[in-house]
C-alpha cells in the first residue's frame, strides 16, 4: 500500500520512541538522571503548588505610598525650578493627592505656570482617540495659588508602570532562592499573585518580599545637631534619618539630595572583613564614574548608605574611590548579609508589598491529589479500553494501543516543555483519555459504513480513513481552539488546563490518524482476511 512508505513508517516510529524517551525521566529519580547520557532526555514534569505543596500569597502595591512618593518628588522638582528663575512662593507642600503652592507676587502666575509645565511630562492618552495628555492637573486662581493633581491617566499609568516593575523585582528574588517554577502573575490593578511550590515557609518569601531594597547614598550634613533636627529646625535641604545601626547614633542628619543611586548596582554578594559579615557591591560604568567624582570631592566627609529609609552605614569619605565597588557594613550576621546581597541584585521595590492574602498547602494534601488524579486517569483509561475492545473487537485493541500511545505522547510533551502539572492539568488529561477514541469510533464507524455498501475489506479501511479525516479534524480543531481561547484569557489552573487539553487534541490527532492507521494496515497486509472483525 502507498501509505505503508518506509518514511512515514520511519517518521511514525520516530516520534513515538521519542514520545518514550522523554516520558521515562519521570519515573527515575533525579540523581538517576544526573548519571545517564547527556545526549537523553532529562526534563521531567514539574508539579504544581495544589500537587507538591507549597506558599501561596497575594500582595498588594501600596498604591497611596507610590502616589505620595511621586508628589513629594514633585515637590523637590518645583523648587529646583521655581528658585533658579527667581519666582517666590510659600506654603509649598503636598495636600492630600494634590501639590499646592502660593506665589507672594500674583502678577508672577503666567512665568510660574510656564516653569511648572516643563515638570508635567505627557502620557498616553485613554480610549481609542489616541493622542496624548499631561500627567497632573494645574490650576492657578488670582490670588496666586497653584495646585497640580495627578490626571486620571497619569495615576493610572503610574500604578501600572509601578506594577509591572514590581512583577520583575519579585520575580528576580524569588529565583534567587533557587525555586523552580514559581508561578507570579498580575491579579487586577495592583495585585501580584505568587505561588510557590515545595517552598513551605511563606514566611521566609514574606520576609525577602517585605522590604522595598531602595538604596541610596547622601552626604551627612554634620553642620545641623540632632538636637536641632529633633525639634524641627531643619534647612529644607536636609532630613533627619533612623539608623539601623544598634552600635551607632539612633539618627543621621542627610542631605535630601541623592547623590547615588542602587539602580547603577550591578551585582552585590556576601563576604567577610575583619571576620564580620559584610556586602560588597560594584556598579556599573555610569555609577562608577559618579560614586568616584563624589568621594573625590567628598573626601573626609561622612558618606551615608540608606536602604529604605534607614541608614545601614555612614563610613567617612578618606579617600577617592575610583573602582566602581565597595562594602557595605552593618553588624550583619551571615543570613542577614546573603539576604540583603540577594536584594540589592535583584532591585528595589517602586512601592511597598502587603500581604492580602496567605496560604499554605501541605505535601500531605498534594500527595493525595496525585494519588486521586492518577487513579481517576487510570479508571478512565481503563474503561475507555475496555468499552472498545468490547464493542470494537480487534479494531477497539488497536484503538487501546493507540490510545496508550498518546497518553505516553502528552506525557513526554510536557516533560520537553518543562511545564508544571496542577490539579486541573489531571483533568485535562482525563479528559484527553476520553475524548481520544472519539476519532477512532468516527473512523471505525465510517468502515462499517463502507462494508454495508459492499466495499472490499481494504477499501473499506482506505475509504474510513480518508472520508472520516475531515470530520475528525473538524472536530478536534474546535477543541483546540477553545483551549487556546481558555489559555489566553484564563489565569492559574485554567491556564494549566488548556495546556494539557492543547496538548492532548495534538496527540490524539496523530494518534488517530497516522498511528492507528500504521497499525491496522499492517495487520491488514500480514492476515489478509476476507472479513474485517468490525
Amino acid at each position: 500500500m502507498g501509505y505503508l512508505t518506509r518514511w512515514r513508517v520511519a517518521l511514525i516510529l520516530g516520534v513515538c520512541l521519542f514520545g518514550v524517551l522523554a516520558s521515562l525521566p519521570n519515573l527515575v529519580s533525579k540523581e538517576t538522571l544526573a548519571r545517564l547520557p547527556d545526549w537523553l532526555p532529562k526534563r521531567q514534569i514539574t508539579l504544581g503548588l495544589d500537587l507538591q505543596g507549597g506558599s501561596h500569597l497575594l500582595l498588594e502595591v501600596d498604591t497611596e505610598a507610590l502616589v505620595r512618593e511621586r508628589l513629594e518628588n514633585l515637590v523637590s522638582d518645583i523648587r529646583a525650578t521655581l528658585r533658579p528663575a527667581r519666582i517666590g512662593y510659600r506654603g509649598l507642600g503636598v495636600h492630600g493627592e494634590s501639590v499646592v503652592l502660593t506665589l507672594t507676587d500674583p502678577a508672577q502666575t503666567d512665568a510660574a505656570l510656564e516653569k511648572l509645565r516643563e515638570l508635567n511630562p505627557l502620557v498616553q492618552a485613554i480610549g481609542f482617540t489616541g493622542g496624548t495628555i499631561r500627567e497632573f492637573e494645574i490650576e492657578a486662581d488670582r490670588d496666586g495659588r497653584i495646585t497640580m493633581r495627578l490626571s486620571e491617566r497619569g495615576r493610572e499609568q503610574l500604578v501600572g508602570a509601578a506594577v509591572q516593575q514590581s512583577l520583575e523585582v519579585v520575580r528576580r528574588r524569588i529565583d534567587e532562592l533557587g525555586t523552580r517554577e514559581p508561578t507570579i502573575q498580575r491579579q487586577g490593578e495592583n495585585r501580584i499573585l505568587v505561588q510557590v511550590p515545595g517552598e513551605h515557609d511563606p514566611g521566609r518569601i514574606k520576609q525577602l518580599l517585605g522590604k522595598t531594597a531602595r538604596l541610596t547614598f547622601h552626604l551627612v550634613d554634620l553642620e545641623v545637631s540632632l538636637q536641632d533636627a529633633r525639634e524641627g529646625r531643619l534647612p529644607p535641604d536636609d532630613m533627619l534619618v533612623a539608623s539601623a545601626d544598634p552600635n551607632g547614633p539612633s539618627h543621621y542628619v542627610l542631605k535630601r539630595k541623592v547623590e547615588l543611586s542602587g539602580e547603577h548596582l550591578v551585582d552585590a554578594q556576601p563576604s567577610f572583613q575583619n571576620n564580620q559579615p559584610v556586602v560588597s557591591f560594584r556598579f556599573d560604568s555610569t555609577g562608577a564614574r559618579l560614586f568616584g567624582k563624589i568621594t573625590q570631592e567628598n573626601v573626609g566627609r561622612l558618606f551615608a548608605i540608606v536602604l529604605d529609609d534607614r541608614v545601614i552605614s555612614a563610613p567617612r569619605i578618606r579617600e577617592p574611590i575610583l573602582g566602581g565597588s565597595g562594602i557595605i557594613e552593618g553588624g550583619f550576621t551571615v543570613e542577614e548579609a546573603n539576604e540583603l546581597a540577594i536584594l540589592l541584585r535583584a532591585g528595589a521595590l517602586p512601592a511597598p508589598l502587603h500581604v492580602v492574602e496567605e496560604r499554605t498547602v501541605g505535601p500531605e494534601l498534594g500527595a493525595d491529589s496525585v494519588r486521586a488524579g492518577t487513579l481517576a486517569s487510570m479508571l478512565a483509561m481503563v474503561l475507555v479500553a475496555l468499552f472498545m475492545a468490547g464493542y470494537y473487537g480487534l479494531f477497539g485493541l488497536f484503538a487501546d494501543l493507540a490510545l496508550l500511545a498518546n497518553l505516553v505522547l502528552m506525557i513526554g510533551s510536557l516533560s520537553v516543555l518543562g511545564a508544571t502539572l496542577t490539579l486541573p492539568g489531571i483533568a485535562g488529561i482525563a479528559l484527553t483519555i476520553g475524548m481520544a477514541v472519539d476519532s477512532n469510533v468516527l473512523i471505525f464507524e465510517r468502515i462499517r459504513e463502507e462494508i454495508r455498501a459492499g466495499r472490499s475489506p481494504a477499501a473499506a479501511i482506505e475509504s474510513g480513513f480518508s472520508q472520516a479525516l475531515r470530520a475528525v479534524v473538524d472536530s478536534n480543531l474546535t477543541t483546540l481552539i477553545a483551549a487556546l481561547v481558555l489559555f489566553q484569557f484564563g489565569t492559574g489552573p485554567v491556564k494549566g488546563f488548556a495546556v494539557t487539553l492543547s496538548i492532548g487534541v495534538i496527540t490524539t490527532m496523530f494518534t488517530a490518524v497516522t498511528l492507528t492507521r500504521l497499525i491496522i494496515w499492517s495487520w491488514y497486509l500480514r492476515m489478509r482476511p476476507k472479513t474485517i472483525p468490525l
